[in-house]
C-alpha cells in the first residue's frame, strides 16, 4: 500500500475521532495526516513525511492556540439563568416587606422582600430587581 494512502486512512481516523472526542487536537493531527498525504502522493521520502507531519502539527498549535485562548478569556455578554432577572423591573402582587411578599417577573411569580428591611411596598408597585437571593427576588420600589 502507497504512504500517503496510510497517510489518507490515518487524517480519516484522526478526524473521526474528532468527532466522537471533541478534542481539537485529534483534528489538528488530522489535518496534518492529510496534508503530508498530499505530500506524499508526490513521491515524497518518508523521513521527510514524518518532517512535514511533525511540522503541520506544530503549526496547527502555534495557530490555533492563541484563538482558543482568545475564546476562553472573553467575558460572557449574555448573562443565564436568575442572572439575567437582575435589574428587570417587576411588580408587586402580594406586599413586600423586608421578610415577605410576592412579585411578577417577566410573567413568573417569585417570592420577594424589600432591600431595606423596614419597607413596605404595596401590591401593584412597580420595582426593580437588585438580586436574586437563592429562591427570593430583592427588590426596591421604582420612584
Amino acid at each position: 500500500m502507497d504512504a500517503w494512502v496510510i497517510w489518507l486512512i490515518i487524517a480519516v481516523l484522526l478526524g473521526v475521532t474528532e468527532i466522537f472526542t471533541l478534542t481539537a487536537a485529534l483534528g489538528l493531527l488530522g489535518a496534518a495526516a492529510l496534508i503530508t498525504s498530499g505530500l506524499a502522493a508526490t513521491g515524497l521520502p518518508m523521513p521527510l513525511q514524518l518532517l512535514v507531519f511533525s511540522i503541520a502539527s506544530a503549526a496547527g498549535i502555534v495557530v490555533m492556540r492563541p484563538i482558543a485562548q482568545r475564546h476562553m478569556l472573553r467575558p460572557r455578554l449574555e448573562r443565564f439563568g436568575v442572572d439575567a432577572l437582575v435589574g428587570k423591573t417587576a411588580y408587586v402582587v402580594q406586599e413586600v416587606t423586608g421578610r415577605d411578599g410576592t412579585v411578577r417577573i417577566g410573567g413568573e411569580e417569585w417570592t420577594a422582600r424589600a432591600l431595606d428591611e423596614s419597607q413596605v411596598i404595596p401590591a401593584g408597585a412597580t420595582v426593580d430587581v437588585i438580586q436574586i437571593d437563592g429562591a427570593t427576588a430583592v427588590v426596591y420600589p421604582r420612584e
